[in-house]
């Protein structure tokens, strides 16, 4: 009689770990990429205006929201491509579960401090926006466009980020929690 044990794999085929490997290295890449570039336009964002013959300036650093979507960018951009060193390496050592329960923990600290980010830009882009007739708070996006279509484009890049995370999170805890 032989047992249940035998009749799975133990590793899974050459092929299917291959795959694997080009899904991770793929979408790691595609997710720097895209908060790199998201860094950048937000860091680079600036403009200055003139309203009622007064000069003003807008920039990113001038909102700590702003600030902190930029550097979570940056944070998530490093640290993911620090990842992909780690992939090579779990790839190099067989496909040890535990080893993918480390890159599944890395995938979601990753992912939760991208989506704080783009949440709290979000909220003040969308103040920018529309205001705020309640507090009393003017939009300011009809004199300040080009900053606000680059900041838009931030957050767009950075929220492709974020669903490229949110798949490789999904991934590497299926992978860790195989036996």
């Amino acid at each position: 009689m032989t047992s249940t044990e035998s009749k799975f794999q133990q590793n899974p085929p050459l092929k299917t770990q291959k795959i694997f490997l080009g899904v991770q290295i793929f979408m790691r890449t595609v997710t720097v990429a895209a908060t790199l570039a998201a860094t950048w336009l937000m860091v680079t964002n600036k403009q200055t205006s003139q309203i009622i013959g007064i000069e003003f300036d807008a920039r990113y650093y001038y909102s700590p929201t702003f600030k902190f979507f930029a550097y979570a960018n940056a944070v998530v951009s490093a640290f993911c491509l620090l990842s992909l060193f780690l992939v090579f390496l779990i790839h190099r050592n067989g496909s040890n579960p535990a080893n993918y329960f480390i890159l599944f923990l890395h995938d979601l600290v990753m992912l939760c401090l991208l989506m704080a980010g783009c949440s709290a830009a979000t909220a003040i882009g969308y103040v920018g926006q529309y205001g705020n007739s309640h507090s009393g708070w003017a939009p300011i996006c009809d004199h300040f466009g080009k900053f606000c279509k680059r900041g838009t484009d931030s957050v767009v890049l950075s929220y492709l980020s974020v669903i490229f995370l949110l798949t490789l999170t999904i991934s590497s805890a299926t992978k860790s929690g195989k036996i």
